[in-house]
Order: C-alpha cells, then sequence, then structure tokens
C-alpha cells in the first residue's frame, strides 16, 4: 500500500519537476524579441512533441511571425486520433473566435472606405429594433462597441426569444459574438454584399489565404483536422453553410500568419486607422472574461480590448491576442507589436488550451497576462494529473492518495472547486458515472455551500438512475441558490418520474 501511495504521490509531483525554472520560480521569460528564427523554431520542434503527449492533444499547427513576416509554419501530430493521418501545411483547422479579427479588419477597411463610422449608431444604416423589442439603448449601439465588446449583448442569446441588452453601451466589457452578428447584418446592408463574398473580396483573396473561407469548402473534406474531445476521441466536424463573423472560420496557420503579418504592416489601412484599432477602448476585468465586477479597483492593469483584439500591455510594451474555442477546438494567438514577433497555434483538442501557454512561452516569452485571465487550467494541474490516475486506477484508490496528498498543501496546489467539477465531468464523458460520483462527492465535502457542486452531483446521480439521491442533491442545491432554474426543472422530471 505505502509503495502504491508513493507511486502516486509522486506522479502528482512530477510535473513541478518538468516545468520550465522561470515557471516554478514565478517568473517570466524575457520577451524573444533578438532570437534568431531559427532558435525559436528549435524551440518550437523540442517542446511541442512532449506537450502533445502530456497534455493528450492529437495534434495542432503553428505559424510563426518573426520580424513582420510570416516567417515559418508546421503542422505536428494528427488530424484524427483513430487514423493516425499526420498534421500537415495544408490542414485546415476551425478557427473559431479568431473568426472575429478578420471580421473587425474588414470594418476597418469599410471605414477608411467611408461607408462606416465608428461611432454612428448602427441603427443608423440598418433602422429597426433588431428583436429588442423597445429597448431604446439598441440606438447607442456603434461598431466602435461591437468591435470592442460593449454593446451590452450576451455572448450568445439562450434561447430563440429576443435579445436582451444588459446595460448602457459602452460602460463596460461584456464578451458577445451576438453583438458581431449584428454588426454583420448592418456591414450586408451597407454594402448591398453577403458577408462570404466581401470578406473574399477585401481580405482572404487579397492576402492570399488560399486555403480560408467562412462557410465549408468541398476540398476541406480531404483537408480538415478532425475535433477530439477530452478523452482524444474524435467528434464530429463543424461544416459550416452560413458565414458567421464571430466563429465560422476555416484556416491553416499559414494563412492566418499571413494575416498577421498584414496587422502588423496595417495593409490597406490608413495609418491612423491601424493605430486605433490597436488603441485600448476599454479595460476587463482583472478576473476573467465570464467576471462581472467592473469597479475601477477590480479592472486589469495591463489588459483591455481595442477593436478586434484583446490588447496587452506590459514592460515589453503592446501585444495584441486572441484566442478560439469552439469546443473540442482550441486556438489561441498573440503578437507583440513593436518587436513585430508572433504565434498562432490552432489545436484539434478540447485539452488544447492547456499546452498553448507553455507554447508560446517556448516560442515568444514575455508577460502573458492573457493565458491565465482566459482560465483555463494547465495540462499539469493537479486535476488533470487526478483525472488520469482515475481512469487507470479508479475513484475509490486515486481520490484516498490524494486526500493523503494534499494534506498540509496549500490550496493554491490542489484542484479547487472548478477543476474538480470540471474532473467528474469529464468522468461522466467517459461514461465512468460511478467514478464521476466519489469526485462530486469530494466536491460537496470540500464546498458545502456551493450550490453548483451538490447541482452537478444530482446531475451525476441522475444519469446513474438513482432518482432519490439525485432529487436530495438538487433540492439542496435549490436550497443555496433559489434561483436555480436548470435544479428547478431536474426535480420536475424526477418528480414527475417518481410519482409513474
Amino acid at each position: 500500500m505505502f509503495a502504491r501511495a508513493f507511486l502516486v504521490l509522486a506522479a502528482l509531483l512530477v510535473w513541478t519537476a518538468e516545468r520550465p525554472a522561470n515557471a516554478q520560480e514565478g517568473k517570466a521569460t524575457p520577451l524573444r524579441a533578438d532570437d534568431e528564427k531559427e532558435k525559436i523554431i528549435a524551440r518550437i520542434e523540442r517542446a511541442v512533441p512532449r506537450l502533445l503527449s502530456e497534455g493528450e492533444v492529437p495534434g495542432l499547427s503553428v505559424a510563426l511571425i518573426h520580424k513582420g513576416e510570416l516567417a515559418w509554419h508546421h503542422g505536428f501530430g494528427v488530424k484524427n486520433a483513430k487514423t493516425k493521418e499526420p498534421v500537415g501545411d495544408d490542414t485546415v483547422f476551425e478557427a473559431a473566435s479568431l473568426s472575429k479579427p478578420i471580421f473587425a479588419y474588414l470594418v476597418m477597411l469599410l471605414v477608411d472606405a467611408g461607408l462606416i463610422d465608428l461611432d454612428v449608431p448602427l441603427q443608423k444604416y440598418l433602422p429597426g429594433n433588431y428583436d429588442v423589442g423597445d429597448d431604446a439603448r439598441l440606438g447607442k449601439i456603434t461598431a466602435r462597441h461591437v468591435l470592442s465588446h460593449t454593446p451590452g449583448f450576451p455572448n450568445w442569446r439562450t434561447s430563440t426569444k429576443s435579445l436582451k441588452i444588459h446595460f448602457t453601451p459602452g460602460e463596460r466589457f461584456s464578451y458577445s459574438g451576438e453583438g458581431f452578428v449584428y454588426l454583420t447584418k448592418v456591414v450586408e446592408h451597407v454594402t448591398g454584399e453577403k458577408l462570404n463574398d466581401l470578406l473574399n473580396k477585401k481580405v482572404i483573396e487579397p492576402l492570399q489565404m488560399t486555403d480560408s473561407s467562412f462557410i465549408w469548402r468541398d476540398s476541406y473534406d480531404k483537408q480538415h483536422s478532425h475535433r477530439h474531445n477530452v478523452l482524444s476521441n474524435p467528434t464530429p466536424w463543424y461544416k459550416s453553410d452560413t458565414p458567421n463573423a464571430a466563429y465560422s472560420l476555416h484556416t491553416t496557420a499559414r494563412d492566418y500568419g499571413r494575416f498577421l503579418a498584414a496587422v502588423i504592416k496595417g495593409t490597406g489601412l490608413k495609418a491612423e486607422t491601424r493605430r486605433n484599432m490597436l488603441t485600448p477602448q476599454i479595460k476587463v476585468s482583472a478576473s476573467g472574461t465570464n467576471n462581472t465586477e467592473h469597479a475601477p479597483e477590480n479592472l486589469s492593469r495591463s489588459l483591455s480590448w481595442g477593436l478586434g483584439w484583446g490588447l496587452q500591455t506590459n514592460g515589453d510594451g503592446t501585444a495584441f491576442w486572441h484566442w478560439g474555442d469552439n469546443g473540442d477546438t482550441k486556438s489561441f494567438v498573440v503578437v507583440y507589436d513593436k518587436q513585430q514577433l508572433g504565434l498562432v497555434v490552432f489545436t484539434n483538442s478540447a485539452n488544447g488550451m492547456s499546452i498553448i501557454p507553455e507554447i508560446v512561452d517556448e516560442a515568444i516569452g514575455g508577460e502573458q497576462q492573457s493565458p491565465s485571465w482566459l482560465k483555463y487550467e494547465p495540462y499539469n494541474s493537479p486535476g488533470k494529473i487526478l483525472f488520469k490516475k482515475i481512469l487507470a486506477n479508479g475513484a475509490d484508490a486515486a481520490l484516498k492518495d490524494y486526500r493523503q496528498w494534499r494534506k498540509g498543501r496549500p490550496a493554491a496546489e490542489t484542484a479547487d472547486e472548478g477543476q474538480m467539477n470540471r474532473l467528474g465531468y469529464n468522468l461522466m464523458t467517459a461514461k465512468r458515472l460511478k467514478d464521476a460520483i466519489e469526485v462530486f462527492k469530494l466536491n460537496v465535502e470540500d464546498y458545502p455551500k456551493s450550490a453548483n457542486v451538490w447541482d452537478s452531483l444530482g446531475e451525476a446521480y441522475m444519469k446513474d438512475g438513482n432518482k432519490e439521491l439525485a432529487i436530495l442533491n438538487y433540492e439542496r442545491s435549490l436550497e443555496l441558490d433559489p434561483a436555480n432554474s436548470g435544479a428547478v426543472e431536474a426535480l420536475k422530471k424526477l418528480k414527475a418520474k417518481q410519482d409513474k
């Protein structure tokens, strides 16, 4: 027993020895602006295979921007974990929200053409209430608000019901795909052209992004990389027949690198327009993308939003960045403007973001605040390692050793509530319901006043067919959070079945 416990302890601790020295010491790697591209490429080629293996990411593609040019691009791993077909230079990935900067670039081109004014209310271009009822605040929303994520819209509406405006436009940052859809309607109305045709004519073709499109192409049937879930099982590919400015771009790392080089140079844009695009428009919360703490004291000192881009400002200057997340695909881009150094990474896995920060650190270094702001769990976190141990040995043995290991350790070194909750859901994805229940039970034990953990345990019991315990846990969740509509609906269904 002691030997097995020691092995588990060793596995849980091994990641600290494998992390770069700077990461262990809490020090940022110096920005690698003076490194020759060959040196940067060598570091990437050395790090990525290890990270793919340890992070359980089947494949990725990367492009390096060096001295303002697309200097190198390369594919690693496989397009499909089952077929083992390798990722190549022409492998197409879902860009997800990396679509937004390209649409923003199009809008800035239209601004220079005099077709759109950043500060004219969009309702003047496209009259009507745009499905917001009689909310007069629609008349205040401008293109600047949309591109800086300050229109007041949610990210996405939760149903087919009308769209709501949650705050006065321009008041604060709140990430919104719905805003980009609204601005798309305006762009199409003003130009008289369909979005995909306009993007092709103004951005994709001039920049020679030959394998890129906001709608599915027949050639993608052979070029595309599959999505993969947390277990590295292939999942269905997203085939878009309708363009969406917020997320439907399909592209290669090479093509996106060409776009980044154009952003650096301001290709096709007036100098003032490019400068405006990369000028902070609004501060963001220091606590992450979904946080609503927008009081001045809770705002980030280094992160803000420009027009279509996140901005990161520190001792190295300003970098523009963005991330993409379509579920079982993840992507990230960051470019230091003055140094003309950057990287874009596309992955084909739900686990992709867990390894991207280390790739960025190996490639370009610098003080990277944006990845931590996104709140993705690192591949070598206690929660990720515990997940692997449960899959290998079962929850009873793994959690027993984990309880012992975490005694006396600071909370920051152990899996927190959110990580344990994700672990439980990942186990449900793996069809390990009994193991998931044990994880959720530990989370309830650790966080008894959290409505969410009781809700999760109730859901696991429900999926396992234990109606009685499911009801008890959902009721406890509802006691802690009477506004939990999900628990209300689940209880209705459970009690209806119980009465039959």
